[in-house]
């Protein structure tokens, strides 16, 4: 009687010494050093699926973005969920993930060109029994879009994906000085003046709550330039207390956020 071992590089036989009703006794086991070398082989051979998770924590005027990269699989997204859950201010990010699958073992690279750092260089992707490795990255929030690009070994595009400035400012608290905002908007009124890309979505906010009437929005709107709709827009607000100029200021926030944080740091 012989044992058939099937492989998934072959098939052997090896002689069976004893046979009893529960096991089979070979007299002399053979090792084949080709079988764990062929093992080996066809291990970097296998195809898989991956998960990519990102999570953006917020700290002063720096973001750190941390990707995850593993195999698929739910018991290590809840690692990185628990992992991440420690982490002061992280917050994942809904990014999409590659639709084709990858070799097993295979390295893959991350570029940010606005990033100052890069760490580690590369990430494997294998099964691990631990909290799977990530990449993370240091960018200096210049108020851009932040673009990622993931590279395989032969350096082709494998995963592309952007965070709008909308996105992660959002997660940023604004610590403004403590003074009320209407003597903010005074104390600030020429820089605002100078510095508010496009007044008009401002203007809308406060119309849509009453607090400027159908005849200024008109006046706003009818000035040539940014910096006399700004103007005419504080004209407006200043007068009418501090219901209506802290509407402003949250508006101004919404809509100029790095603006309205530089005046705030400059201030203290």
């Amino acid at each position: 009687m012989k044992i058939l071992h099937v492989e998934e590089h072959g098939v052997s036989l090896e002689e069976v010494h004893e046979v009893t009703r529960f096991h089979a006794k070979i007299l002399h086991p053979k090792f084949s050093a080709i079988s764990v070398i062929l093992s080996y082989i066809f291990s970097w051979n296998v195809d898989v699926h991956c998960e990519l998770m990102l999570y953006l924590t917020v700290m002063k005027e720096t973001l750190i973005p941390r990707l995850y990269l593993f195999p698929s699989n739910p018991g290590q997204i809840q690692a990185v969920e628990q992992q991440e859950s420690k982490f002061q201010g992280s917050k994942r990010f809904p990014n999409t993930r590659p639709e084709q699958s990858f070799k097993l073992n295979s390295s893959f690279r991350l570029n940010i060109p606005c990033s100052t750092a890069i760490n580690p260089p590369r990430i494997q992707l294998i099964h691990r029994d631990t909290t799977p490795s990530f990449f993370r990255a240091v960018v200096k929030m210049t108020g851009i879009d932040i673009e990622m690009e993931l590279f395989s070994d032969d350096e082709r595009t494998v995963w592309k994906e952007i965070v709008s400035r909308d996105e992660y400012y959002q997660n940023q608290a604004l610590t403004l000085p403590g003074i009320p905002a209407e003597e903010f908007l005074k104390k600030h009124r020429a820089i605002l003046i100078q510095g508010v890309k496009n007044p008009m979505p401002i203007a809308d906010v406060l119309s849509s709550k009453s607090m400027i009437g159908d005849e200024e929005y008109s006046r706003i709107k009818a000035e040539t330039t940014e910096q006399d709709r700004m103007r005419e827009l504080l004209r407006s607000v200043l007068p009418k207390g501090p219901e209506v100029t802290g509407a402003c200021l949250k508006a101004l926030i919404e809509h100029e956020h790095h603006l309205v944080k530089y005046l705030s740091e400059s201030s203290t």
